[in-house]
């Protein structure tokens, strides 16, 4: 849905990178998600579109805020963030983990560079 959502709204082939973080024992998102976009220009021109966005297709009293991250920028800085993450070890079910793109189209993510560790749980 967040897919279709950025194309909807006019950011098809503007974004290379998408992570959607879900709780593992809950299968919830935690309500936020990191869109890399290709360029500054995309990411402000999409930020004034989702800024107090609440046209939501699941029914919801929510109200999108918008905000630059300030921990990773760039393609590269979110590939070397997930890349090694637990959250991309085999077995791990495809729509937890973070997708790339290349001109509107999923493309392979760069595999991990060491051994995975299983995710933190609560019990």
């Amino acid at each position: 849905m967040l897919l279709d959502l950025l194309d909807q709204l006019g950011s098809f082939g503007r974004y290379n990178m998408v992570y959607l973080p879900i709780d593992f024992n809950t299968n919830a998102g935690f309500g936020y998600a990191f869109v890399n976009f290709t360029c500054a220009e995309h990411a402000e021109a999409f930020m004034g579109k989702m800024q107090g966005f609440r046209e939501w297709i699941m029914p919801s009293d929510k109200v999108c805020e918008v905000m630059w991250s300030s921990a990773h920028q760039g393609l590269q800085a979110h590939v070397d963030r997930y890349r090694n993450s637990p959250v991309m070890r085999e077995g791990m079910p495809d729509e937890f983990k973070p997708v790339i793109f290349v001109n509107g189209a999923r493309a392979a993510f760069p595999p991990p560079t060491k051994k995975l560790r299983g995710p933190k749980t609560q019990r």
